[in-house]
């Protein structure tokens, strides 16, 4: 009897080692539509830098995080053994690799705000900054009870802030970023004239496309195996996340009057909104949280571009910062009983850990940025910017014009 619990031990944690092994692989391919999405959206004489920012800062975002990252959020490092990190099947190992593929979706985000004509090495360095320290102090506060945070919401509110999947955690931090980079960076070059917008198409619509279909894909990895167990698998999770992608859609096309930038950001929009609360709510409720952030999205997009001035080249500050806000408020609206949702939050912790978390991202991102920028500057030339990131920064171009 003991050799078949032993057993059934053995198996449950390989099970579930390999469970959360499937979800970081899925996110980890989500970078991939990271950058095929910006490579579309960006001119023709900047999608090599485009690819080549996504791969590298994942790769800076892994090392950081392994060192620094992960032990300011959960106080846990690797200067172990083999045989030690490898028991219970390396279930610690894989949930690392799980958590780092969000923390590296950071830059990526970033990455979208400031294409064209940021410098390489400095945008890199600062990048990597804030996913070794400034998102594990929010991942670690509202994740791993860090800093008190979580106790005090629930004692003042009665419920603690909740983030199932991230909407504020990775989104609306990595948004929020963004817009603080974007701010100390400038308009691109042409971008405004005679205080009129000047339109910059994408260079490849169905790259553009081929992108958000590889996110939306990847997002049921992101929602659903942030159980980070077999018993946790939630096919409610499964289901908010569709229906939150369709809303959407729907809301994009019908206020983005059939524009195919907006089409394929909406679905993003809905699933970046759902992260928090796609454990909790009911599946109407997530279909309103989809349809007000494809909305939400495109309105904000069109507005900061055409009226703030404002030139985050994908709409990241929009997409992923605001509509992740929203999410997380969301949670707090659609996830109460009074709307059919499972209970367990409250509106008052949604609304002050979202802004918490936002107000945080968005000053530190500011310090983080606007100190590299006295440092060694982070802008190209004027002429740099004119011959485009990818002969100024790799001497080469997408493809061969022979």
């Amino acid at each position: 009897m003991e050799n078949l619990t032993v057993a059934v031990d053995n198996l449950v944690q390989s099970s579930n080692t390999f469970f959360v092994l499937m979800g970081a692989i899925m996110v980890f391919a989500m970078h991939a539509g990271f950058a095929f999405l910006e490579v579309g959206t960006v001119r023709y004489k900047n999608q090599v830098n485009a690819l080549v920012k996504i791969i590298t800062d994942f790769a800076f975002s892994a090392l950081v995080y392994f060192f620094i990252g992960y032990w300011i959020a959960y106080d846990t490092t690797f200067f172990l053994d083999a045989k030690a990190l490898s028991q219970g099947s390396g279930y610690a190992l894989v949930k690392f690799f799980f958590l780092m593929t969000f923390a590296a979706a950071i830059p990526a985000i970033i990455s979208g705000g400031i294409a064209e004509r940021a410098k390489f090495w400095p945008m890199l360095f600062a990048a990597s900054i804030c996913v070794g320290v400034v998102y594990p102090f929010v991942e670690g506060s509202a994740w791993n009870g860090n800093w008190e945070i979580q106790a005090w919401l629930e004692q003042s509110f009665g419920a603690p802030f909740h983030d199932f999947a991230g909407s504020i955690v990775v989104h609306g931090v990595g948004g929020w970023i963004a817009l603080a980079a974007i701010l100390l960076l400038g308009s691109r070059k042409g971008r405004f004239r005679n205080g009129k917008l000047v339109a910059f198409p994408p260079s490849n619509i169905p790259f553009l496309a081929l992108g958000a279909w590889l996110l939306a894909i990847g997002w049921f990895g992101f929602n659903v195996m942030s159980a980070q167990s077999i018993e946790g698998i939630s096919g409610l999770v499964a289901i908010n996340t569709l229906l939150a992608m369709v809303g959407g859609i729907i809301a994009a096309l019908v206020v983005g009057k059939n524009d195919p930038g907006f089409i394929h950001n909406g679905p993003l929009a809905g699933l970046v909104a759902v992260c928090a609360g796609s454990d909790v709510m009911h599946p109407l409720g997530a279909l309103a949280t989809g349809l007000v952030a494809g909305a939400l999205f495109v309105w904000l997009f069109i507005l900061q571009q055409n009226k703030w001035r404002i030139d985050d080249v994908l709409g990241v500050w929009p997409l992923h910062g605001v509509c992740g806000l929203w999410g997380g408020i969301a949670a707090g609206i659609f996830g109460l009983e009074t709307f059919a949702g499972m209970g367990g939050v409250s509106f008052m912790s949604q609304l002050v850990g979202s802004l918490l978390g936002v107000t945080f991202a968005f000053l530190a991102g500011f310090a983080v940025y606007y100190s590299v920028r006295k440092m060694v500057g982070i802008r190209l030339s004027e002429e740099e910017e004119f011959h485009g990131a990818d002969l100024s920064i790799h001497r080469i171009e997408a493809s061969s014009k022979d």
